[in-house]
């Protein structure tokens, strides 16, 4: 599942990329086998957290199960 992080909540992705021009035609990021195609992955210090991008618009993404 994948998940906005903001520095005190997870937002749907349903709720912000709706509006983005990068998104798919279904108002979804653009994630393709675990990869997000429509950012960049962001290094992570802890390996136990899942990997997490930053998209096109600056938020960032998580894939959470």
């Amino acid at each position: 599942m994948l998940v906005i992080v903001t520095d005190n909540q997870l937002i749907s992705p349903q709720a912000v990329c709706c509006t983005c021009l990068m998104a798919d035609r279904h108002g979804q990021p653009r994630w393709h086998h675990g990869v997000l195609s429509c950012g960049r992955q962001v290094s992570s210090l802890d390996q136990a957290q899942p990997a997490q991008f930053e998209c096109q618009m600056g938020f960032r993404v998580a894939d959470i199960g």
